[in-house]
């Protein structure tokens, strides 16, 4: 029996469900609508119903043993919330200000690949659902969707974020047609300079399998077909795989567009430092949702070094293994601009489509406004350095 089918088992067991309630946790089951949900975990059973095995492994995992995927979500343990009384907290604002566009939360929908894999309707259903909770999208270059197809769903200005191409021109052309789609930011992926070593993807299924080429195929023109923005473009030039990106890159990128260049991928206060050195609008610590290296550091962990060297100057925005309103609440305190939401909304997506996107969202949402009433903050502009603690994990 495989890891998967015995979890399963476990999960299906009489005894897991005693063990479960008998730790004051009811074993979660499959939802009948969206809004029986309480928090985004609900979400998780029916999800992974509704999913083909091999595209779940792919969604699920890290690099290696998936341990900087753990990291990103046990990170949050090691900070506490020290919450201020005898505040009025009847009203409070949540909004952000991004690029000078006013955001209604700083709670921002983080690029992922081939959401039809997850849904029929993928990044659409996304965009609709993003819209909706007044969420900033952001859309990945392997988008199942040509981005001039997600815009009109969105129904404002879409994020684009790219993966530099082989040849300079593959990526001018992506960019092109972002900003022709009408995106205001470009947000350039620099983590990935060589394909990281996923084990739980590739033992969910791998496209040289029978199982898989049945719908992937092997060749380039297969692959490009599977992602819509590469519709239009020369597959002679169009080449898989990534390249590291460098700033000549940056700046023939920066030519090309006047989108705002956000770089996404800083882990470090030194790769901080030169981003402000060579001018960029914003940066985005991450580390790939724990897929790209396999570093064991949660992007909160690399959080304040870098928000003390990036001194308020750009917008810090952060993404991995956020789950709850606790979680964006510790990120802005200790000085993140925004937060971006991945894999919780495409367990939404996976169990209901838009609606399953709009409740993820709208329970992360409104997490954060408890949250913030509970500390006794007022507005995100007042959340700060001094609303949360490192916890004594020895303790």
């Amino acid at each position: 029996m495989n890891r998967r089918l015995f979890l399963r088992y476990l999960q299906r067991s009489p005894l897991y469900a005693l063990a479960a309630e008998m730790a004051g946790q009811p074993a979660r089951k499959p939802l009948s609508s969206a809004k029986d949900a309480l928090d985004v975990f609900d979400f998780l059973p029916l999800a992974e119903k509704n999913v083909q095995p091999q595209h779940w492994a792919y969604l699920m995992g890290g690099s290696d043993d998936d341990a900087t995927v753990r990291a990103n979500e046990n990170a949050f343990s090691q900070w506490q919330i020290r919450a201020r009384r005898q505040v009025d907290v009847d009203t409070v604002d949540t909004s952000v200000t991004l690029f000078g566009q006013k955001q209604a939360y700083p709670i921002w929908v983080a690029p992922a690949a081939a959401q039809q894999a997850f849904h029929p309707d993928g990044e659409a259903a996304t965009a609709r659902g993003a819209s909706a909770r007044k969420a900033q999208m952001v859309l990945s270059t392997n988008a199942s969707l040509h981005v001039k197809d997600v815009a009109p769903a969105f129904g404002g200005p879409l994020w684009y974020q790219l993966y530099t191409q082989a040849e300079f021109e593959v990526s001018r052309a992506l960019v092109g047609a972002a900003e022709q789609a009408g995106c205001t930011v470009l947000a350039i992926t620099v983590d990935s300079a060589t394909a990281s070593n996923r084990v739980t993807a590739a033992r969910g299924g791998q496209k040289t399998e029978q199982r898989c080429r049945a719908c992937h195929g092997l060749t380039y023109a297969d692959y490009y077909k599977e992602h819509g923005m590469f519709a239009g473009i020369d597959p002679l030039l169009a080449k898989a795989g990534g390249r590291a990106v460098t700033w000549t890159l940056v700046e023939r990128l920066r030519a090309a567009t006047k989108m705002k260049i956000v770089i996404k991928g800083i882990m470090t206060a030194e790769d901080a430092a030169v981003c402000l050195r060579n001018g960029v609008d914003g940066i985005v610590v991450s580390n790939h949702g724990g897929r790209s290296e396999n570093s064991l550091q949660g992007t909160m962990e690399a959080l304040p070094e870098i928000v003390e060297t990036i001194n308020g100057r750009i917008p810090v925005l952060i993404d991995g293994g956020f789950r709850r309103g606790t979680d964006v609440f510790k990120a802005l305190a200790i000085g993140a601009t925004a937060v971006g939401i991945g894999r919780p909304y495409i367990w939404g997506l996976s169990a209901f489509g838009q609606e399953g996107v709009e409740r993820v969202l709208e329970l992360i949402q409104t997490e954060f406004a408890i949250t913030m009433k509970l500390a006794g903050t007022v507005s995100t502009r007042h959340i700060s350095p001094m609303h949360v603690r490192r916890r004594n994990m020895g303790a």
